[in-house]
């Protein structure tokens, strides 16, 4: 049964930074395709980045137009966990953030993701 767990939300003011963090179990989390996505109040989710093996030891990230320069994803194997970095938040990123996982879709299509956590609230203050 695979499960996805975020935490590192909470309540920022505009200009800060914050981490997020989601602890993955049950899925074999180095192959994985690992995702954040988002969701504001009457707005669709949409995409934030996505890590994905490219082999090796090499990963790949991308990103959303809008986080560019701002958010970094990276992983830990070690320790099945997904993070994103993020800096410079703006109010607009207000949002609940998810954390997405799929064993080999490898885009940025919300509803191709198979398994998804409960999402963490961030809020940016201005």
């Amino acid at each position: 049964q695979v499960q996805l767990v975020e935490s590192g939300g909470g309540l920022v003011q505009a200009g800060a930074s914050l981490r997020l963090s989601c602890a993955a179990s049950g899925l074999t989390f180095a192959t994985s395709v690992m995702g954040w996505f988002r969701q504001a109040p009457g707005k669709r989710r949409e995409f934030v980045a996505t890590i994905r093996w490219s082999g090796g030891s090499r990963y790949y990230a991308d990103y959303a137009d809008f986080v560019k320069g701002r958010f970094s994803i990276s992983r830990d194997n070690a320790t099945m966990t997904v993070y994103l970095q993020m800096n410079s938040l703006k109010p607009e990123d207000t949002a609940v953030y998810y954390c997405a996982a799929n064993p080999d879709y490898t885009g940025t299509d919300y509803y191709r993701y198979a398994y998804w956590g409960q999402g963490t609230q961030l809020t940016v203050s201005s």
